[in-house]
């Protein structure tokens, strides 16, 4: 069973198409990259899962039911826009988030997660003491401490420190390794690549690209150069890596590096 299938989704704002007859198809266990600029329909989509917005049409199913039936303590969602109770102390605010969440006692997995983060000093401070990077990481692990089997985390590295974003990483493997199902959406390529097994990115609400890495490069991993020329073939014969192509009945050429 998959985790997410998303089928012909159109989601509008005004006269602005933010997702555009999206189909995706989000594997159990995996981590999942959503890429593309700002803008683009990556939170749309994110917040659509999470029932935050609902399609103008399509459909959404998530471990195979309708979202709507999919209990709220099943999904895990770190948003793009932080927010915390900045009078509350941290521990406090992370068992009360994991307890009303999941329904059960929480404080040996949020001491567990605060010692992971490098905050266990911080547990007894409120939370306006903290740095921005610092609250990040309370708000990831709020996010998780009711472990979730589907982990959304919008932009979870942004703002960060190197050494802060590599233990998220870390602990976001550890996740997958466990059988949670993560999507993730960065802007970095270098993350995506690290990190996700597949990658899915979109461009002005539609897609663009779908797949693990490995089929991504095999299908686009060398830059193709189109160019016409008036002497027609013979005047680029003889050239390395230039192939005959027909393209709306006229005879062209292309030079084409592997590996760039």
């Amino acid at each position: 069973m998959d985790a997410v299938q998303i089928s012909n989704v159109t989601k509008t704002f005004g006269a602005v198409t933010a997702v555009d007859d999206l189909s995706l198809t989000i594997p159990q266990g995996s981590v999942y990259g959503f890429i593309g600029p700002n803008g683009s329909g990556k939170s749309t989509t994110m917040r659509m899962i999470v029932n935050i917005f609902y399609p103008d049409s399509g459909s959404i199913k998530v471990f195979g039911q309708e979202r709507r039936g999919v209990g709220a303590e099943q999904i895990g969602y770190l948003p793009e826009e932080r927010g915390l109770y900045r009078q509350m102390e941290v521990q406090t605010l992370l068992e009360f988030y994991g307890e009303l969440r999941s329904g059960r006692k929480v404080t040996a997995e949020v001491k567990e997660w605060l010692r992971r983060l490098d905050l266990e000093k911080w547990g007894s401070k409120k939370v306006e003491a903290l740095s921005k990077g610092m609250s990040q990481k309370v708000q990831f692990i709020a996010t998780v401490v009711p472990e979730p089997k589907l982990l959304i985390l919008d932009e979870p590295f942004s703002g960060l420190d190197p050494v802060s974003a590599e233990t998220i990483r870390e602990a976001v493997l550890e996740l997958r390794r466990r059988g949670t199902t993560v999507i993730l959406s960065t802007h970095d390529m270098g993350v995506a690549a690290s990190l996700c097994d597949s990658i899915f990115m979109i461009f002005k609400g539609r897609k663009v690209l779908d797949g693990t890495l490995a089929s991504i490069q095999a299908r686009y991993g060398s830059d193709t150069i189109r160019v016409s020329v008036a002497g027609g073939l013979a005047a680029v014969q003889g050239i390395g890596g230039v192939e005959q192509v027909r393209d709306q009945g006229q005879f062209q050429g292309f030079a084409r590096r592997a590996g760039v």
